[in-house]
């Protein structure tokens, strides 16, 4: 009886498990981060109070100020998904237009399949605000 209730207590880990790294659910990190919140899965986001063209340049211009070399971007009318990279990680970052005056804000900063780098992620978003601000 006390193995049946062991493989019980195992299969209700096993789908909290699933469930926390299916992405559906999300953590709000506040206070340092300035509210920058993340996914299960690490990714920094945030929506910006800026046109998705706005804030695509203030992107360019935060990675070029932190030394981060911007590989490339692919475009649609509503979306913009920048490729970027350091000698350690991989940077992937989303700007999905919410409104014609707002835009969601996605970064991934990975060092490799497992590992990911939040605060480089924060940083960019950062980044990206203060030089929006210079305007």
């Amino acid at each position: 009886m006390a193995f049946m209730r062991q493989n019980k207590k195992t299969l209700h880990f096993a789908y909290v498990c699933l469930l926390l790294l299916s992405g559906c659910a999300s953590v709000l990190i506040a206070g340092a981060s300035g509210g920058v919140a993340y996914s299960v899965t690490n990714i920094a986001y945030k929506t910006i109070s800026s046109p998705i063209d706005q804030v695509d340049l203030a992107n360019r211009l935060a990675l070029m100020k932190m030394g981060i070399k911007y590989v490339e971007v692919i475009k649609t009318e509503n979306r913009a998904r920048l490729f970027a990279k350091t000698s350690e990680l991989k940077i992937y970052i989303d700007l999905n237009k919410i409104t014609p005056k707002s835009t969601k804000i996605s970064v991934d900063a990975k060092k490799n399949f497992l590992v990911k780098d939040k605060s480089t992620a924060e940083a960019i978003i950062d980044e990206t605000e203060a030089m929006l601000a210079k305007d």
